[in-house]
């Protein structure tokens, strides 16, 4: 799920601030804490060989997120694929894989246990 900020409800709009709200934008329940992230990624990044190895060969993590820049295409476990792009908001929902289109930095807040798992793993699969 994606949608630009133009797309999201302006609840309120007073001189000098706009409030916007998604409600229902993924659910977190049966997560504990949530870590927040900074991603920087180049054109090309593809987390299809880093990924090899966990359930699905995909992230099984869902994360909350914003583009800064760039554009990103997710492909599901059932081979659904969605792009995000600069000023989207997203919600990738577990079972995915991440192929970069154009160099992106991305704000994202994971449930920490099961994405520290993910990293982890990929930092033993770039060992390797």
């Amino acid at each position: 799920m994606h949608m630009a900020k133009d797309e999201v409800d302006v609840k309120m709009e007073i001189p000098g601030a706009v409030i916007r709200q998604r409600l229902d934008f993924g659910d977190a329940t049966g997560y504990s804490k949530i870590s927040g992230e900074y991603f920087t990624l180049s054109a090309g990044v593809d987390t299809t060989p880093l990924f090899q190895g966990l359930n699905h060969n995909s992230c099984h993590c869902p994360h909350w997120g914003f583009v800064l820049k760039g554009q990103i295409t997710t492909t599901d476990d059932a081979g659904g694929q969605e792009t995000v792009k600069a000023n989207d908001l997203f919600y990738w929902p577990p079972g995915h894989n991440v192929k970069v289109d154009a160099d992106a930095e991305i704000v994202m807040f994971s449930p920490q246990h099961e994405h520290t798992h993910v990293i982890n793993h990929m930092i033993e699969k770039v060992k390797s």
